[in-house]
């Protein structure tokens, strides 16, 4: 892979974030109610919106607006938030992490279960384990993770049960132990989701693999059977998969806004649930510009992922 179309996908980044901040911000300048009328309250007097208006810039035109959001953009500084007063950049990366952190339990959770099992599936296809591996990808895919965590909070909270708390959250830098037991419910609930997908790629392309002549060979030359599965079978079987966990990656960035909301996690999703409902302007701006940076990346390491797995494939 060479530096040029490292550096054109990077510049791809930069555009696709340019348009994102473009469509967010003219979304947002149709919203019902702005946000003086918001912070002030239905009763406020005309001349106290009037005053709040021109101090927070809203009495500008829209193109004054953007291009004043985006040159602080361009410098660093993503602005401050209309309902707290604080940094926008700082809240924003903070509630970031905790939903980074979120999807990267939830995604080696995947990993550590659904490609085991697609491969069990696929060397045992037609018989009991590949029956079983089946169903538990139609039950996963079947349930929303709406429904699926709201099912798995009345259970497992339940308080003649009680084995994981409803709500919070406790920083693992703080209380490893702790940390992992309040999101041990959020990430189960995209866990299981996202493993039924895999899954069934994993059983899918592993099936195909195994009836491939490359495997057939390497099974004449006299190599064993993990040798096999793992090593050609699976290497080759994996590169579907990586697609499909980089589009699962935007799935995480819309599931977990539902499960952090169902969970009350205080994560990136959540605080952009608030700061529409507050009408906090420069918060869901930053917020959806990094959610939708935070996609585009995880495709751009998909490529890669490719380059590594398989040697044949070559970006020019």
């Amino acid at each position: 892979m060479s530096l040029q179309y490292i550096f054109k996908r990077l510049l791809y980044l930069i555009i696709t974030a340019l348009v994102v901040s473009a469509l967010v911000f003219g979304i947002t300048q149709i919203l019902p109610a702005n946000a003086a009328t918001m912070l002030l309250g239905e009763y406020a007097t005309a001349d106290a919106l009037v005053a709040l208006e021109q101090k927070l810039g809203l009495d500008q035109p829209a193109y004054v607006q953007y291009w004043r959001w985006i040159s602080g953009l361009l410098q660093g500084d993503l602005g401050t938030s209309l309902r707290s007063g604080l940094p926008v950049a700082d809240t924003v990366f903070q509630a970031l992490g905790r939903s980074l952190l979120l999807a990267a339990f939830a995604l080696i959770a995947v990993v550590i279960i659904a490609i085991p099992l697609g491969v069990i599936a696929a060397v045992r296809r037609g018989k009991a384990a590949d029956f079983g591996v089946s169903m538990i990808s139609y039950i996963g895919i079947s349930l929303p993770e709406f429904v699926l965590a709201t099912l798995l909070l009345v259970w497992l909270t339940a308080p003649d049960i009680a084995l994981f708390p409803a709500s919070g959250y406790v920083p693992i830098t703080e209380n490893f132990t702790k940390g992992l037991w309040h999101i041990a419910l959020p990430v189960i609930t995209l866990a299981i989701v996202l493993t039924a997908h895999v899954m069934r790629m994993v059983r899918s392309e592993m099936a195909d693999a195994l009836h491939a002549d490359y495997v057939l060979a390497a099974r004449l030359r006299g190599l064993s059977t993990t040798t096999v599965l793992i090593r050609h079978a699976l290497r080759n079987s994996m590169l579907p998969t990586i697609t499909v966990l980089a589009l699962d990656v935007g799935y995480l960035i819309g599931g977990i806004i539902v499960v952090e909301e169902i969970f009350a996690f205080p994560g990136i999703g959540r605080l952009l649930i608030v700061s529409i409902q507050e009408r906090d302007l420069p918060m869901i701006q930053a917020g959806a510009l990094v959610m939708a940076f935070t996609y585009a990346l995880s495709n751009l390491l998909a490529d890669l992922a490719y380059v590594y797995l398989d040697r044949r494939i070559q970006y020019d």
